[in-house]
Formats: structure tokens, sequence, C-alpha cells
């Protein structure tokens, strides 16, 4: 490794805590602060002072942070082990900007591929899209897992207030069939359209959930050419399995092998999103992903918020040794955001294995995880405040919801303020301990004092949004793509693959075979078959 990389290592061995760093610092809580796209970032309760972030950045241009970043935007196979770019950034190019890849003009088929998103969607809105008995559709289920799930899932949720038509959408991931089955119970064949999301259209989950809902159309409506052209939607990479399984030409949405799945929000996977908040509302959130791109490729780094993040994030996981990461937005609207992000992270930098081949030999990314913040209080806060283990977080939380034009409950707006009081209250503690007490409070902590004691220096960022909208969604999300992406640097890992999930695929089916048929091979590990013993005598 490099001078400054054992620089760090060394600083990490006599980091003061965070009171001395804020004690020496008057200032410190504006100084370790950086804005851009609607979104302010406050790092100052992070355990760093000038030195680690003067060698973080140091070490950034030692790993030439700013060519691997110029790389990615331009469609350089940044993803070399499956030897392709990783271009979901042009996703969200405005219309007429073009990005030449191989001599294909990507940003000209983004903008097709957007414009016939539109035609579906503005058909399914007004209700001109039918259903088998001449019913407007009145409900989508988007059939997806992974990244065809989770971010349309999150993002419709995120934007529950801008959404502006009676169409309701349901998301379906789960194998088990049980989020099918609930939602086939309320649902009328008659109007509901499917969208089945799969990059490859060729992922078990997904494929088998669509089969059952195909099934319950056919049983309500015999006719299954009008059923597979009436109330089927494609969104993959394969056109031709699309068509074998019986999706009409005009319902298929393609994708490209350069888009990541938990990258692929972005793209026609995004189609339940535009449904519930129209394509105007889609292309803010582009707009909003857009904007973070920009200030990416251009702010110095030591005003970047995506290199900021990733390189705090670097220092906690590798040089001090923080294993855990939680996710805690303020904000009811983001209650998936941590799913979210937790595929987004884990599965991008969940690896061992250096681009060149070489085992790593520090620790990458950590264990992430989260919720929305006032019920994390209830639930998982005693760990962060006086377990065993120092846990890094993340609070973000709009600075303005409701206001006196837009509701007439009072009472929400107070609400909006205990919120934003908790979350500002929560990284003081977490920060400070029982020093974040005022002392006449602090004497109260005489009476069981060692059961009552807050050791505080667990570190934090706080990001605070202008509001929630979706051009700062847009903006936000981006900002934590960038994030893996400037960590992956500095650990020399590829975030755009994930082989990880693909042997556990091979085994499933397998396993799912040796259940099919009537009697036990004994071809696995002792425990898997007596276990498949055990499932097979019921």
């Amino acid at each position: 490794m490099t001078h400054t990389w054992q620089t760090l290592t060394d600083l990490a061995q006599s980091q003061p805590c965070l009171k001395s760093l804020f004690d020496d610092n008057p200032n410190r809580g504006t100084a370790l602060t950086a804005s851009a796209c609607d979104i302010y970032m406050d790092y100052s309760k992070q355990a760093i002072d000038q030195t680690v972030l003067d060698n973080l950045l140091k070490l950034a241009k030692e790993f030439n942070l700013s060519d691997k970043i110029h790389a990615l935007l331009a469609g350089e196979k940044v993803n070399d082990t499956e030897n392709r770019p990783a271009l979901h950034t042009a996703l969200r190019l405005p219309q007429g900007e073009s990005l030449m890849v191989d001599g294909v003009d990507v940003g000209k088929q983004v903008h097709d591929s957007l414009k016939k998103c539109e035609n579906l969607v503005n058909r399914i809105r007004s209700g001109v899209w039918r259903g088998y008995s001449g019913k407007a559709i009145t409900d989508v289920v988007n059939i997806g897992v992974g990244g065809s799930d989770l971010g349309p899932l999150m993002a419709t949720t995120a934007l529950s207030e801008w959404v502006d038509t009676d169409i309701r959408v349901h998301f379906v991931s789960n194998m088990d069939g049980t989020q099918l089955e609930n939602l086939l119970k309320i649902l009328n064949p008659q109007s509901t359209l499917f969208i089945i999301s799969s990059k490859s259209f060729g992922t078990i989950d997904t494929l088998s959930n669509a089969k059952t809902a195909l099934g319950w159309l056919l049983a309500a409506y015999d006719n299954q050419l009008t059923i597979l052209r009436r109330h089927f939607i494609g969104v993959s990479t394969r056109p031709d399995k699309m068509s074998d399984w019986g999706i009409h030409q005009d319902n298929q949405l393609l994708l490209w092998d350069w888009v990541g799945g938990r990258f692929s929000m972005w793209s026609a996977i995004g189609l339940a999103i535009a449904i519930k908040i129209g394509m105007n509302g889609f292309r803010e959130l582009l707009a909003g992903a857009n904007a973070m791109d920009r200030h990416f490729a251009a702010a110095d780094f030591c005003q970047n918020l995506p290199v900021l993040l990733g390189l705090i994030g670097v220092w906690n996981a590798t040089f001090l040794g923080i294993h855990g990461h939680t996710v805690l937005p303020y904000d009811g609207r983001l209650s998936f955001f941590p799913n979210y992000l937790t595929q987004l992270e884990m599965e991008s930098n969940g690896k061992s294995v250096r681009r060149s081949g070489d085992a790593v030999a520090y620790n990458t990314c950590p264990i992430l995880w989260g919720d929305i913040g006032s019920n994390a209080q209830h639930a998982f806060y005693q760990l962060l405040h006086q377990g065993t283990q120092r846990v890094s977080c993340d609070f973000i939380t709009p600075i303005r919801r409701y206001n006196d034009a837009q509701v007439a409950n009072h009472h929400l707006v107070d609400q909006h303020k205990l919120s934003l009081a908790n979350c500002l209250a929560q990284s003081q503690v977490l920060a400070f301990g029982n020093d974040a007490l005022p002392p006449s409070l602090q004497s109260t902590q005489d009476n069981l004092a060692k059961f009552k004691q807050y050791r505080g220096n667990q570190p934090s960022t706080t990001l605070l949004l202008g509001d929630l909208n979706p051009k700062t969604l847009g903006s936000l999300i981006a900002l934590y793509e960038h994030k893996v992406y400037v960590m992956s640097v500095i650990w020399q890992i590829n975030p755009f693959d994930q082989w990880g999930v693909e042997v556990g695929k091979v085994m499933a089916n397998r396993v799912y075979d040796e259940l099919s048929g009537e009697q036990a091979s004994g071809q696995f590990d002792s425990s898997t078959n007596a276990l498949l013993a055990k499932i097979q005598r019921g």
C-alpha cells in the first residue's frame, strides 16, 4: 500500500474522541460541511480531523479517483470482469445530449426507450389501455426482484405525495407466492396489468410469480393471446425470451447489458414510478440524478458530496475498523430507502478480491441496515448508544415538510418539527454521550449511574434535504451510487458485478430438481440430504 495508506493506518490508532475534536475547534460544525443539489451534508460528527481529511483526499488522488470518475461517466469498461461499461449515468442524460460508446449513441437509445415508456404510461394513465373485458386499468403489479423491485418500490413510496392518478401500483418479489396470493384476492383480473421486470428474463423468482399471474388471468378469461396482449408488459435485455414467453412486441421495453440491476430504476425498470407520478415527474427524478452526476464530475474533492461520503466510508470501515453502518431517515416516505441502500452498497462492494485478482488485505463494505429513525429509536438504538460495537450512521431528513398552505391540520407541522428534533438530538447523543446533556440533567444520571452511561463517540453524517421531491430524491440516490463507486476505487474492487449471488442460484435449481423428483439421490452434503429427506417425508 501507499505511504498515505500507512499514514492513515497510524492516524486511526490515535484518533481523538468526537468531544475533543469539537472542543478544539468551535467552528467545526460549520467547517466540515458541503452542499450541492439542495442537499446539505454535515460530516462534523465523523471521527476525522483536518489531518485525516487531508490524507483521505491525498489518497483519492493517489488512486487516480478523478480519472476513474471520468472513465465511469465517459462509458469506459469499468466493469472489467464482465468487459463492459456501467452506464447508469447515461440513463439520466438530458434530451439531445449524446454519449458515443463503441460507435453507438447511447443517449439516443436511452431517449428512444423513454419515448416508448411515455407512450405506454400515457395510455395506461389516460384509460386508453383496456383489459380483456374493455375495462380501463385500475391496478398495476410490478413483478421483479432485487433492483427490479427495490428501486421502483422505494421511489414510488418516497414520492407518494406526487401521485396524480387513481391507478394503484403494487409490488411482488417473494418467490414463495405470499405477496401475489394476497394481492390476487383483492384485484380484479379485468382491470389488472402486470409488468414483468427481469434483466435476464430468466430469474426463477420473477418468472414463477409471472406464471402464477398468467394462470389467474386465464382462469377468468380463457384466451391466452388476448390476456398476454392486454395484461402484460415486459422489461428486459432479452426480447427473444419475452417473445417466447408470449409478451407482444409492442409491450416490450428494452434494457441494455450495461445497466446493472441495482442501478436500473432510471431505465424502463422505473415504469411503475412513471405510472404513479407521470412522465414529467419521472423526468424530474432523472434530472435530479443528472445534477448530482455533474456535481460528482466537476466539484473539487474537498466540496464533492459523493467523494467526501465515500472517503469517510473508507475511513470508518477500513481504517477505524467500524463494521456496521446504519441509515436512519427521519421521514416515513423514505421507509424503503435503507433497504434500497442495503443492496446498492453490499451487493456492489461486498467483495474480497481486488481488480488485479489478488485477495484484499483490509476490510471493505460494512454490514448495512437501517429503518425510519423514529421507529429505530425503539428498536436498535439501544445498541447504538450502549452496545459494545462502534457503528457509523447516516441521518437523513428534509428541512421542509407541510406548511399552512398545504395542510388544514396544523398539528402535522408540529409533528415534522418533532421529527427534526429527534433527528438532531439522536446524533448529538451518539456523538457526545452523557456530555450532550446540560449539567442539570447530567446530575440525574447519578442514580444507577453504571446503567445510565452513554459513551458517545459514535460517528455520524447528517444529510438535510430542502424538500423531498422527485428532483431531490434523484440527487440523493445518485449521491449514494457515486459514494459506492468512490469506495470501490480506493478498495480496488469492481462494484458492478455480483458473482457472489450466482452459485446460490445454481444450487437452488439443483435442489429444486431434487425436490421435484420422487426419490432422494443423496448427492448433497449430509445436512442438506437429511433436510431434503425430512421435507419429502412431510
